[in-house]
C-alpha cells in the first residue's frame, strides 16, 4: 500500500525586528466575547462520560491578562438522534463539567450555552477516527536528511470520505504542531505523516534528540472541523509573513441566537481521538 508524507515548520514563530524602535500598532479593540472553548474528546476504548467546556471573556489585543473565565452560565448538550440532554455542571472557575456524556458514533450533538440573557447554540456529528498502526522514527522525508522525525501511519477506509486532525506535542516545546488531513489522495490506502524540527537557534529551537518524547494526537472530525482547523493553521504559520494574505476572522459553528452581531469565538467539536506518545530513540 501506498505512503503519503506531509512536513510542517515549526508552529513556534518568534518575531524579530532589526531596529530598536518599538512600534505598537492601533488595534481597535472590539466588545468582549464569550469564547467557547467545547472539545468533546472521545478516546477510543474508555467511555467518554467525562467532559469538560470552558467558557471565558475575550481580552484585548495588547491585554496581558488571562482570559477571564465566565461563571454563571447554562450548558448543556443534547444528542439529537436520542434526545438525551446532558447537563454540564458550572464549576464557578470557568470549566463545566459532565460525567454521564454518552459518545455514539455518527450522532449529532448540540451545544446549548445561556449567559447574560442570551442563547448560544453549535451543532457538530460524532465522526469515528482510524487506529494509529504504527509509530516510529526515520531521517528519509524531511528537509534534512540527517535530522530526526517522528511517522506516524494508519489505515484510511475505502469508499469513505474521512476527515483527519493530527496534534504532535513535543514536551520541550510550549506549543503543538498541527496537522489538519483530507483523505481525498489516500482514500483507502495506509497513510503516513512526519514530523520534522528545523534547527533554528535565533527563536530557540532545535531538532528531536534522543529522549525526546513526544505525544500524539488523532482525531476523526467533520468536514466543518477541518476546513476551521485549514484556515487556522495557514494563519498561524503565516504569521509575521510580509508576503502573506491579510487574516481574515476565524468564524466558529456556533452562534447566538439573540444577537447575531455579538457572535462568540472558538468551536464546539465533538470527536472521536486515538492518544500514542513516542520517544527517540
Amino acid at each position: 500500500m501506498k505512503s503519503y508524507y506531509i512536513i510542517a515548520l515549526s508552529a513556534l514563530v518568534t518575531l524579530t525586528a532589526s531596529c530598536t524602535d518599538v512600534v505598537k500598532v492601533d488595534v481597535p479593540e472590539g466588545p468582549i466575547r464569550l469564547t467557547i472553548e467545547a472539545s468533546l474528546d472521545w478516546e477510543k476504548g474508555t467511555a467518554g462520560n467525562e467532559q469538560t467546556i470552558l467558557l471565558s471573556n475575550s481580552t484585548a489585543f495588547y491585554d496581558n491578562q488571562t482570559p477571564s473565565p465566565v461563571t454563571g452560565a447554562l450548558v448543556t448538550v443534547t444528542n439529537n438522534d436520542t434526545g438525551t440532554i446532558f447537563n454540564f455542571e458550572d464549576q464557578n472557575d470557568g470549566r463545566y463539567t459532565t460525567t454521564n456524556f454518552v459518545p455514539i458514533l455518527e450522532n449529532s450533538y448540540t451545544l446549548n450555552i445561556t449567559h447574560n440573557g442570551e442563547r448560544y447554540t453549535g451543532t457538530e456529528t460524532l465522526f469515528p477516527v482510524s487506529d494509529i498502526s504504527e509509530v516510529f522514527q526515520s531521517k528519509e522525508d524531511g528537509e534534512d536528511d540527517e535530522a530526526l522525525e517522528v511517522n506516524v501511519s494508519f489505515q484510511d477506509p475505502e469508499g469513505i470520505e474521512n476527515y483527519y486532525y493530527l496534534r504532535f506535542q513535543s514536551r520541550n516545546d510550549v506549543l503543538p504542531e498541527l496537522f489538519d488531513i483530507k483523505d481525498e489522495f489516500i482514500d483507502g490506502n495506509e497513510a503516513t505523516f512526519y514530523y520534522e524540527k528545523t534547527e533554528d537557534e535565533s527563536n530557540n529551537i532545535r531538532e528531536f534528540e534522543p529522549g525526546d518524547i513526544v505525544d500524539i494526537k488523532l482525531l476523526g472530525v467533520s468536514e466543518d472541523y477541518y476546513n476551521y482547523m485549514q484556515l487556522l493553521i495557514e494563519q498561524f504559520d503565516s504569521a509575521g509573513d510580509p508576503f502573506s494574505a491579510t487574516p481574515v476572522a476565524l468564524v466558529g459553528n456556533c452562534i447566538n441566537l439573540d444577537d447575531s452581531s455579538n457572535a462568540p469565538y472558538g468551536y464546539f467539536r465533538v470527536t472521536q481521538m486515538v492518544e500514542d506518545t513516542f520517544t527517540f530513540e
